[in-house]
C-alpha cells in the first residue's frame, strides 16, 4: 500500500463529501433529531398508572391507602367503587390499568393479627402498564402498611423491604435509551453512507475510470472506509455532549474506551457496507440488503428488547450479531462504569468482526480492466 497514493485518494474523498449537498447535512442534521427527539416520544417509562379500588373495608386505613396511592407519582386512583363489577367495568372501559380490592373487614384483621387477602389484578390487554401498575400498587400498600402498623404499635405482618435500584436509581427509561441511539447513528451512518456513495459511483460510470488505474484493492476500500470511521467518532461525539448538555447524563467510566468501541463498530459496519456495495448494482438493491441487516441488528442485538427475554435459540443466534457487543460495551461504560478489563471479551469480539468484515470488503472488491 502507497501512503501517498492513499492520501490523495482520501483528499478526493473528502472533496467529494463536502460537495455533496445531502452527507454534510445528514451527518449533523441526523444526530441532532435522534438525540433531541426520540428520547422525548420512545419513552418506555410507565407513569399515571389508573387505579380503579374496590373498598370494602371503608375504614381509615382503606381510605389512607387509597389516598397514598393516589399521591404517588406513578399511581393515579381513578375510580373508587364497592363492586368488583364497577371496577371491572372501568378496566374494560379502559379508565384503569389495575384494580386493587380491599376485603371487609380488612383494618380489624390486621389488628388481630390475620393477614386477609388484598385483591390485585391487572389489565391484559396493555401488558407491560398492568403488570408495573400492579405491582408499583403492592409496594404502595406495603410501604403504606408499615407506617401504619408501626404508629398503632402493631408487630409487622407484612414483610417489610427494601428496593434499590443499582446503576440507574431513578430508573429513568432514558439513560438506557441513549447510548442505545448512539449504537443507531452508527449503524445507519458508517453503514448507509459508504454503501450509497460507492454503489453511486457504479451507477455514474466514475469507478470505471479507478478500475484502470493501478491503485490496489485494498487501498481503493481503505480510502472509502477511514472517512467514515471519522464521521462515527464525530457522531459519537455529538451524541455524548447532547447526553451532557440536555439530559444530563455523563458516562460513569472511562470516555476512551466508549471511543475505541465506537472505532471497532464503525470498522464493522463501513466493512458491512463496502461489501454490499461490492455486491450491488443499483442504490435501490444496496438499500434494500443493508436495510434487512439493520432489522435483523435493532431486533436481535438487544437495542430495544432484552436479549435474556428471548428464546434459547434466539440468543445464539446474537452472539453473531455485532450491534450486541456494542451495546454491552456502550451501556457498561455509560450506567456501571465499566473498565476495558471488564469488557475485553466484547472488545475482542467486535475486533474480530472488524477484521473479519474489512477483509472481505477489500476481498469482494474486484476491479475490472
Amino acid at each position: 500500500m502507497n501512503p501517498r497514493i492513499l492520501k490523495i485518494l482520501l483528499t478526493k474523498e473528502i472533496r467529494l463529501m463536502r460537495r455533496n449537498p445531502f452527507i454534510p447535512r445528514i451527518i449533523v442534521a441526523m444526530p441532532l433529531m435522534v438525540m433531541l427527539v426520540l428520547p422525548l416520544v420512545a419513552n418506555m417509562d410507565v407513569r399515571n398508572v389508573g387505579i380503579a379500588v374496590v373498598d370494602n373495608d371503608r375504614s381509615e386505613l382503606s381510605r389512607r391507602i387509597i389516598a397514598d396511592m393516589d399521591a404517588s407519582e406513578f399511581l393515579s386512583v381513578n375510580g373508587r367503587v364497592f363492586t368488583y363489577d364497577d371496577a371491572l367495568e372501568l378496566l374494560e372501559q379502559g379508565n384503569a390499568d389495575a384494580i386493587v380490592a380491599i376485603p371487609p373487614q380488612y383494618s380489624k384483621n390486621l389488628v388481630l393479627g390475620n393477614i386477609p387477602k388484598l385483591e390485585i389484578d391487572a389489565n391484559g390487554v396493555n401488558a407491560t402498564k398492568g403488570m408495573l401498575g400492579a405491582n408499583y400498587a403492592a409496594q404502595s400498600i406495603i410501604s403504606t402498611l408499615a407506617r401504619w402498623q408501626a404508629e398503632n404499635g402493631i408487630e409487622p405482618l407484612v414483610p417489610s423491604g427494601s428496593v434499590m435500584n443499582y446503576f440507574n436509581p431513578t430508573l429513568d427509561f432514558r439513560n438506557y435509551m441513549i447510548p442505545a441511539l448512539m449504537v443507531v447513528l452508527i449503524i445507519i451512518i458508517c453503514g448507509f453512507l459508504p454503501t450509497l456513495n460507492l454503489v453511486s459511483e457504479k451507477e455514474t460510470g466514475t469507478i470505471e475510470a479507478m478500475n484502470v488505474t493501478p491503485v490496489g484493492r485494498f487501498t481503493f476500500v481503505l480510502s472509502k472506509l477511514i472517512p467514515y470511521w471519522v464521521v462515527g467518532l464525530l457522531v459519537i461525539t455529538i451524541g455524548m455532549i447532547i447526553g451532557w448538555l440536555v439530559y444530563g447524563l455523563v458516562p460513569a467510566g472511562n470516555i476512551a474506551d466508549i471511543y475505541l468501541a465506537a472505532v471497532l463498530f464503525s470498522l464493522v459496519m463501513s466493512g458491512l457496507g463496502i461489501t454490499i456495495a461490492n455486491k450491488s448494482a443499483t442504490i435501490l438493491q444496496s438499500i434494500f440488503i443493508m436495510f434487512a441487516f439493520i432489522m435483523i441488528f435493532q431486533l436481535m442485538g438487544g437495542l430495544f428488547t432484552p436479549i435474556a427475554s428471548m428464546p434459547e435459540w434466539a440468543r445464539y443466534i446474537t452472539y453473531a450479531v455485532p450491534p450486541r457487543y456494542f451495546i454491552e460495551i456502550i451501556r457498561s461504560v455509560y450506567l456501571k462504569g465499566a473498565t476495558l478489563t471488564d469488557l475485553w471479551p466484547q472488545y475482542a469480539a467486535l475486533g474480530s468482526f472488524a477484521l473479519l468484515l474489512c477483509g472481505v470488503a477489500a476481498a469482494t472488491y474486484k476491479k475490472r480492466a
